[in-house]
């Protein structure tokens, strides 16, 4: 297998090159093919000597043909680079809406994704994603939505800063599954037919043998002369009979066997794996899975990729009267059954293996492209300690950063604040950051110190008319569950924006009040935002609980907003001038 070129220099003088070689050989290929036809015509109507310039011919052909695929795919590559290219640029202008949303991954039951925007439109996913198999997709979408494990997090951020450090390594392995892996077969398909035991008997061989030699042998006798072309019929249907025992093995094979595209997709990213040095354990451990003592594991799957190829083609035009006469699908089985019992078992778990290569090396891209270099430390206390954190999914040069602390001596903070004046931005920044230190990456900001803990959130309730739920009912119902897991003992984080907004204010207040108290004995840390200003009293009341603020700074036409948490209840409120700006006139009396 011919080595690619990942360089993304000059990508477009490169592409005009092979477009310019193609051509050419092109043009040789037809060629070659029209006098390998002239050869074949003169063979059959004048002299058997026409044979050897037909093989030269065929030969050449065979070369033209392998040149110019290996030159297709140099280009497919190239142009894999430059969406490659185009996509990093999309990610770091925050410019996300052609990007995978993963919207088939939203659940709204889920603890904290669906409030957290980690797949949608413009979400977290869009950001990290640089998968091409669904199931690598599917990995890295579960590594989002997994329970925090903190104390594993430290290993798979050594293995994330590793793989953000070889920029030309994440290019070449992402180009190769942007430009070669096929979707359309399953991999689990092919995990089944390598399980299957194939029932391939001695005598398909020594048949196969009988073909080649017997029907080359007919087919010259017949052409000579020397005995009826019938005997070649006949030769024909008894080829027939024995072909009909390897037929069905042999169309499911091609059935489930991936595509010679993604066979491709296999063999360049296990080369690209078998080149590349790698120090941290998680990585060491994931490459020892392909290793083996006898073979590398892209040669393994290079037996595979020559018999795949025929058997993609047994239904070609040109295919089929050879297999008839030389009964080559006897051969072909007997070889696959041979490959299949050599290294089914130690291939199967390939696409497996390699599909978490492409959720590690989209941690590692995501690292490179626009990732940050916060750093991170795991308390033995229950606490929360932010310094300069910002959104993963604001512009930088828009994030406003802010620092934050919270303990269990004062575990619960009310947060109260003007309309928009950064109340929900600044619960997002925290459990996203907090996601993103569980996958492996580094938090949007100078440093974030934690205890160890699960996430909850409650922040898009929303009515659902099939089922009859109103937007209070479901935020109620999150919030039991909330008290269900507390109840239960689990350490937790909760961030609780707009607390009880369904209700009125009279009941919203005395709601908050007692599940704020009820909070007391529970092993939690907590956030919750209210625009309810009577509820910041209950700092003077309830000795674990903080006022923090967000302000705003309203004018005669205009409110400017800082976007900075501060120490205290808010001020002062901006609804009112919110709605004479928008129009809305208050008529005095």
């Amino acid at each position: 297998m011919k080595d690619f070129d990942f360089n993304n220099d000059r990508l477009f003088d490169k592409i005009a090159k092979i477009k310019s070689g193609t051509i050419s050989l092109g043009l040789l290929r037809l060629l070659s093919f029209f006098a390998l036809g002239g050869f074949l015509i003169l063979f059959l109507s004048d002299s058997a000597w026409w044979l050897i310039p037909s093989f030269i011919a065929g030969s050449l052909f065979i070369m033209l043909i392998k040149r110019f695929n290996h030159l297709k795919d140099q280009e497919k590559i190239y142009h894999s680079i430059i969406k490659i290219d185009e996509n990093e640029f999309l990610r770091k202008n925050r410019d996300l809406i052609t990007l995978d949303a993963g919207e088939e991954y939203l659940d709204k039951l889920h603890p904290f994704s669906n409030d957290l925007d980690l797949f949608g439109a413009h979400s977290l996913f869009q950001l990290i994603n640089h998968t091409s198999s669904e199931s690598a997709k599917s990995k890295l979408a579960s590594k989002l939505k997994s329970n925090f494990q903190f104390e594993n997090a430290g290993a798979r951020r050594a293995a994330v800063d590793e793989l953000a450090s070889k920029g030309e390594f994440l290019r070449a392995f992402e180009a190769v599954g942007l430009s070669f892996f096929d979707k359309n077969i399953p991999q689990n398909q092919w995990e089944k037919w390598l399980e299957k035991e194939e029932k391939g008997q001695t005598w398909m061989l020594g048949a196969g043998i009988v073909g080649m030699l017997g029907g080359a042998s007919v087919f010259f006798l017949a052409y000579a002369g020397l005995i009826p072309f019938g005997y070649l019929g006949l030769w024909v249907l008894i080829g027939i009979g024995l072909l009909s025992f390897v037929f069905q093995p042999l169309k499911e094979a091609g059935e489930k066997v991936p595509s010679k595209q993604t066979l491709k997709a296999f063999r360049n990213w296990l080369v690209l794996l078998e080149k590349e040095d790698f120090n941290s354990n998680e990585l060491l451990e994931s490459i020892q899975k392909l290793k083996d003592q006898d073979l590398k594991a892209s040669e393994k799957l290079k037996g595979l990729d020559r018999l795949g190829y025929w058997i993609e083609n047994r239904v070609n035009i040109l295919y089929i009267p050879v297999n008839l006469i030389l009964w080559t699908d006897l051969i072909l089985y007997y070889r696959l059954t041979r490959w299949k019992k050599k290294f089914g078992n130690s291939v199967s778990h390939i696409p497996d293996v390699l599909s978490d290569w492409e959720a590690w090396t989209s941690l590692g891209a995501f690292q490179k492209e626009v990732g940050m270099k916060g750093k991170v430390e795991l308390s033995e206390e229950l606490c929360l300690e932010v310094k300069n954190l910002n959104h993963p999914l604001l512009k930088p040069e828009k994030a406003v950063s802010n620092s934050f602390s919270i303990d269990k001596d004062s575990k619960l903070t009310l947060l109260t604040g003007a309309n928009m004046s950064g109340k929900t931005t600044f619960l997002r920044t925290l459990g996203t950051n907090l996601v993103l230190i569980n996958l492996g990456l580094r938090p949007f900001g100078d440093s974030v110190k934690f205890g160890q803990f699960q996430l909850f959130t409650s922040m898009r309730n929303s009515d659902n008319l099939g089922e009859s739920v109103s937007s209070f009912y479901a935020e109620l119902s999150r919030i039991k569950s909330l008290i269900d897991r507390l109840d239960n003992g689990e350490r937790i984080l909760f961030l609780l924006d707009e607390i009880l907004k369904g209700t009125n204010t009279e009941d919203r207040v005395s709601g908050s009040e007692a599940l704020i108290r009820q909070l007391s004995d529970s092993p939690s840390l907590g956030i919750i935002s209210t625009h309810d200003i009577e509820l910041s009293q209950l700092e003077e009341k309830i000795p674990y609980v903080r006022n923090y603020s967000f302000h705003s700074e309203i004018h005669e036409k205009t409110i400017d907003f800082d976007y900075k948490i501060k120490s205290g209840p808010c001020p002062n409120f901006n609804a009112h001038k919110l709605m004479e700006l928008m129009g809305i006139r208050f008529q005095t009396t």
